[in-house]
């Protein structure tokens, strides 16, 4: 855990917030420096505040922070990129709200991760502004996974270790990869794992991101790497994510679809 100061400075993403007390907000935030921070903001909902327009959701932000008691203030917050994109898209809205819930829940606090907060900064950034949020989405669950320990074996057969053949084969959510056809038989509550589908996890695991957005994935094969993926992330947190079920609700309204 970081040496306790006085003040200090961190560069953060806002994640989500609460209101605290009557005119105060609880920020959760999540730092290049320190990983994810909880934080008050003093006076933050009243109407001449100057601090509540930088600690909005999808703000990135420099921020000072004074240790307190409990938990630290803020005390000085500069807005370096903003959230108006997000607001004008419901479906930008869902997807950002997806990644940043992700962010949240595997993460702990005081625990640096600079390479998932630069994966995070970039991934809003590209979300802003993309056609393709389909794409940035699930190239950011891939390196999420691989940045907090959770890479999935799309390799080798979980049980036996054989490589992997190119055929169609299952998922086990609970040993984290990929189970062949000769190891399935014995086992329960696998998810099948389409050859083409296991084709195209694989180039966003193994691949940079320029590399990675080369790829045309067929409409059929991205329905099921989304499931897939959702489906192990869940079980890693052994509990369902809101932002998917809002993001489902918004993108079946005319006009939405992406």
């Amino acid at each position: 855990m970081p040496s306790r100061q006085r003040t200090f400075r961190v560069e953060a993403v806002v994640l989500r917030h609460q209101d605290w007390g009557e005119a105060d907000r609880l920020i959760t935030l999540f730092s290049r420096e320190r990983g994810k921070l909880r934080a008050v903001a003093k006076g933050v909902r009243k109407i001449r505040s100057r601090k509540a327009g930088h600690l909005e959701p999808f703000n990135r932000a420099n921020l000072l922070l004074a240790q307190a008691r409990d938990l630290p203030l803020i005390t000085q917050a500069e807005t370096i990129s903003a959230s108006l994109p997000f607001q004008e898209d419901l479906v930008r809205i869902g997807q950002g709200a997806y990644v940043l819930e992700l962010v949240d829940r595997f993460t702990v606090e005081e625990e640096a991760n600079a390479a998932l907060y630069t994966l995070l900064v970039e991934t809003l950034e590209r979300l802003s502004q993309s056609d393709a949020p389909w794409f940035e989405v699930r190239f950011f669950e891939m390196k999420l996974l691989d940045f907090v320990g959770f890479r999935p074996q799309l390799f080798q057969c979980v049980l036996c270790g054989e490589a992997i053949q190119a055929q169609d084969q299952f998922f086990s959510c609970a040993l984290g990869g990929v189970v062949c056809p000769n190891c399935a038989a014995a086992q329960r509550s696998l998810l099948p794992a389409s050859m083409p589908a296991l084709k195209y996890l694989r180039h966003l695991q193994r691949s940079s991101y320029l590399e990675a957005r080369k790829a045309k994935i067929p409409a059929e094969v991205q329905k099921e790497m989304e499931s897939l993926l959702q489906r192990y992330l869940q079980a890693l947190l052994e509990r369902a994510l809101n932002a998917p079920q809002f993001l489902r609700s918004i993108t079946q309204l005319p006009g939405n679809q992406t």
